[in-house]
């Protein structure tokens, strides 16, 4: 079951604060402390997200599948290019997929990029509908999070709910 708003931001701000203190002091803020340690015992289970990646891999075998996370980030993050090949060659989108460690929820989006030669020169993010060219990655990555990792959809309208937290 999706935690309501309310719910969400209760969480939240177990790891966020309202102001700017971390920004302005050298010092962690509790919140940032209590986020820091919520990541430890998220990476004792860094096993599970490995094994999703390389499930991935196997039912999307023309894309290239990449871990996108990146702490303090408060989730794990997949992605996925529609190309295959190392060094990775030019590609104008990515799905991305983002499994919170806070709560039981996740969101598919994708990132169309504008690009001039090599050089990117934009992006927009896309959320749903997605374009077309999307919809069925994002579609193995919704059914392969919610089967793996037993958590709902954050619904776009709670998603674009804005949040009275200071975040990085």
């Amino acid at each position: 079951m999706t935690p309501t708003p309310e719910q969400l931001l209760s969480i939240a701000r177990e790891y966020w604060r309202p102001d700017r203190y971390q920004h302005l002091t050298q010092e962690p803020s509790p919140e940032a402390h209590k986020l820091e340690a919520r990541w430890r015992e998220a990476l004792q289970k860094v096993d599970r997200w490995h094994a999703f990646l390389t499930d991935l891999k196997q039912v999307l075998p023309d894309f290239t599948i990449g871990d996108g996370t990146a702490t303090p980030d408060a989730c794990f993050r997949c992605v996925a290019y529609p190309v295959k090949g190392r060094p990775l060659p030019p590609f104008d989108w990515v799905v991305v997929g983002c499994i919170s460690i806070l709560a039981p929820v996740y969101m598919v989006y994708g990132v169309e990029f504008e690009q001039a030669g090599k050089a990117r020169l934009g992006s927009r993010v896309s959320f749903e509908p997605l374009p077309p060219q999307m919809r069925s990655p994002a579609d193995i990555f919704a059914r392969k999070i919610e089967e793996t990792f037993g958590v709902s959809a954050l619904p776009r309208e709670v998603a674009e709910i804005p949040v009275p937290l200071v975040v990085e």
